[in-house]
């Protein structure tokens, strides 16, 4: 199955135990999802939409981000519950309650609004981002907004989707992630229908209330129950497809709009899985040329492909233990590549890749766990948050396109060669939504025509939504606006100073950079 197209989180589950009791108080009637909702109109919602009732949350929040850069701001948080429709054909009938979460600087002065913050997934919460983007956006738009996180329906802490068990994401980020034998396949695919069968059980078709036109109503909703007349939102990767569904079904109510490591709007999921797949190897090659140029030396030796793949059949053999303490699971080849494509996400994280790749192959596993953790959503205790649930839901809500097991082996077996490391698992992820059973709601064509201005933002180096879907997004976007980073990573604000100063003078003052701007590494 498709990975998340964003590294999750850590506060979520601490912040779920912290504010039980209040994620148990609702407004409006709620529902398990247990019917269908699906609606592309963007007809307003006909019951009024009550404000938050905000409650302070700060002592439950510090705690949690105590010691972490930016911490020492004088921030206040706030949570609350925002009721929504089940189904936008029935605005006044069940509803659902998502979890929000407001961040206020005390250092804030003439006041725009609030900032509406997603990133990505689909599955993230956005409650957490809301929690981390108060410690690190620029004291220049922190002193001008309220930050809010509100997580998607079926998402975190919004009555989320449940129907994978902690079990079964286990054998899912260890199943081999190079197939090659019929066997492997054959397992891949019944892996995949039992995943399907499962989440069709539990929810049937009531699977179909979490595309991603529903919770750009829901944003609509949000921006209503904030007290805000427009729209004023910062999506990452995922979302720059919900903060663009948004403009198609509500173009007048957008103020600002920053899409960060835009989704190709273009591409259908073949050629998004194939050139995801490419660009993760452009960024192991781009991780590979900074470690064997260290002057300490690369950890991984003078050829880091052939080490991982070196790596990857060791682990394949005798998969390779850990010394951390409690840990049971030894790694495998599924969990090796987790590992690596956790990392690509940022430079950052390259050291650390170094250095856990090296630590296994010496037989201890421990940093690899970690990083594959990271990139999955799974605790030091064994569970898991509800990432894999959400992507794999909305993923395949959103889309009507199918691929049978035959056309995946042809693709599996010609990827396993033009893209040697990611390839094959790019390929299997194309048959996950092919035994999926629920309505699905095919994403709209988006140009937003009569939105202001929005501003596009994409990354040269960036593995996970690689520079032509950022292009191929402000093409579409009638008021679209690019911005270019040549840097590597995943997503770009507030990365460096040139797009800092431009994305902070469009959301505050509503200046757009020059359409096409490129910011220099």
């Amino acid at each position: 199955m498709t990975a998340p197209a964003r590294r999750p989180a850590v506060l979520l589950a601490v912040l779920a135990a912290a504010l039980m009791v209040l994620s148990a108080c609702t407004s409006g009637e709620e529902t398990d999802a247990a019917a269908t909702a699906t609606s592309t109109s963007a007809t307003p919602t006909e019951a009024p939409v009550e404000p938050v009732a905000w409650e302070d949350c700060t002592s439950q929040i510090a705690p949690i981000i105590a010691g972490r850069p930016g911490a020492d701001r004088p921030l206040t948080f706030s949570c609350g519950q925002i009721a929504v429709p089940l189904s936008y054909d029935d605005p006044t009938g069940p509803s659902l309650s998502l979890f929000a979460v407001r961040a206020v600087s005390g250092t804030q002065a003439e006041r725009i609004g609030s900032l509406v913050v997603n990133p990505g997934g689909p599955g993230l919460s956005a409650t957490d981002a809301a929690v981390q983007s108060a410690l690190t956006l620029p004291d220049a738009v922190l002193g001008r907004f309220d930050v809010v996180g509100v997580d998607p329906r079926g998402v975190g802490l919004s009555q989320p989707v449940e129907c994978i068990s902690d079990e079964t994401k286990d054998e899912l980020t260890a199943s081999e992630p190079r197939p090659t034998t019929a066997a492997q396949l054959d397992d891949a695919f019944a892996l995949a229908d039992d995943v399907a069968a499962g989440c069709a059980e539990e929810y049937g078709e009531g699977l179909g209330a979490f595309s991603t036109v529903d919770s750009a109503r829901d944003l609509d909703v949000v921006r209503q129950a904030v007290g805000d007349e427009q729209l004023t939102y910062l999506g990452y990767s995922y979302g720059t497809t919900l903060g663009s569904t948004y403009a198609e079904l509500f173009p007048e109510d957008v103020r600002a709009m920053v899409l960060d490591g835009a989704v190709d709007p273009d591409a259908d999921r073949e050629e998004a899985a194939e050139a995801q797949a490419a660009g993760f190897e452009t960024a192991f090659d781009a991780f590979a040329a900074n470690c064997v140029a260290l002057v300490s030396g690369c950890p991984v030796g003078a050829d880091p492909r052939t080490f991982v793949n070196d790596l990857l059949t060791q682990a394949g053999t005798t998969p390779i233990a850990s010394s951390r303490e409690g840990e049971t699971r030894q790694a495998t080849p599924g969990l090796v590549l987790a590992a690596v494509r956790s990392a690509l996400y940022t430079p950052a994280a390259w050291p650390q890749l170094a250095q856990s790749l090296a630590a296994a192959q010496a037989g201890d596993a421990a940093g690899v766990l970690t990083l594959a953790d990271t990139f999955t959503g799974r605790g030091e205790d064994g569970t898991y948050t509800n990432t894999i649930d959400a992507n794999l839901t909305v993923s395949c809500s959103d889309t009507e396109e199918s691929h049978d097991a035959d056309e995946v082996r042809a693709l599996v077996a010609e990827w396993n060669t033009t893209y040697p490391l990611f390839g094959a698992d790019a390929a299997l992820g194309l048959y996950t939504c092919t035994p999926w059973e629920a309505p699905r709601t095919p994403l709209p064509d988006r140009t937003a025509e009569g939105a202001a201005p929005i501003l596009v933002v994409g990354t040269q180096g960036d593995p996970v939504t690689p520079l032509p879907g950022a292009v191929d997004m402000a093409e579409d976007l009638t008021s679209g606006v690019l911005l270019t980073w040549q840097g590597s990573g995943h997503t770009a604000y507030p990365q460096t100073q040139c797009v800092t100063d431009a994305v902070n003078s469009y959301l505050v003052d509503l200046v757009a950079p020059l359409d096409g701007l490129t910011c220099p590494a």
